[in-house]
């Protein structure tokens, strides 16, 4: 299923820039996934596109849900805190309830419910966000963590400049010492009960693919799949 995003540009309101056209296209994605009953594999896009995903998972699944952030950010800033407004970047504080009306979800996650895996890059404000909020925070060292008692129902964010760039590079963000493609998949491979997941920030410099890149991506689906 495509959905039509608006791709046209919008005014910078509150902080964030091009909040209306975000707005209108979460509303365009809720549409969407009002008639799936299934299991929803998000792709493309900047990671702003899993909010309305997410926000359904966590209207289905209530507080038992829980978020797998993985992502070399963690992708909470605040618009005081990012002069550039990008959105991609304040994700997961809005999911949590700090956000902009009309991007925040109607029943926002608890931090319990938010786990953050590979990060290497976020900046002091959001590591002390992180720090007040006490939400989980593995980098790619202890990467392996994460599945200490992880359990079902898991919702899986991947945002791909978690990924090691000299093996994908195809990314808006790329951070080094990042996560080898295969161990990604691994680790994917051994989170029980998941029910929804996104790829995001697939960024290709032009029209072609590079064929390993390609490859990284079904190889992650496949286990987000299984």
């Amino acid at each position: 299923m495509t959905v039509p995003v608006a791709e046209t540009g919008g005014e910078k309101v509150d902080g964030i820039r091009a909040l209306d056209v975000l707005v209108q296209n979460r509303r365009l994605t809720q549409q969407a996934l009002a008639g799936v009953d299934d299991f929803v594999l998000t792709v493309g896009g900047d990671c702003a596109v899993d909010i309305a995903p997410i926000a359904a998972a966590r209207a289905r699944y209530g507080n038992a849900l829980t978020v797998l952030w993985i992502d070399a950010h963690p992708d909470v800033y605040s618009p005081q805190t990012l002069p550039s407004g990008a959105f991609h970047g304040m994700v997961v504080r809005a999911l949590l309830g700090d956000g902009p009306a009309g991007l925040v979800p109607e029943q926002p996650l608890s931090p319990e419910q938010v786990i953050i895996a590979g990060e290497r890059a976020g900046a002091a404000s959001e590591h002390e966000y992180l720090a007040k909020t006490g939400l989980r925070r593995y980098g790619v060292d202890d990467l392996e963590r994460v599945l200490d008692g992880l359990r079902g129902p898991v919702y899986v964010h991947v945002d791909l400049d978690v990924l090691e760039p000299t093996a994908f590079g195809a990314t808006c963000y790329p951070e080094p010492d990042g996560v080898p493609p295969q161990r990604l998949v691994d680790l994917v491979s051994q989170v029980d009960d998941i029910v929804g997941a996104a790829i995001t920030e697939h960024a290709p410099s032009g029209d072609e693919v590079d064929a390993g890149e390609a490859e990284v991506i079904r190889r992650l689906g496949a286990a987000l799949l299984r």
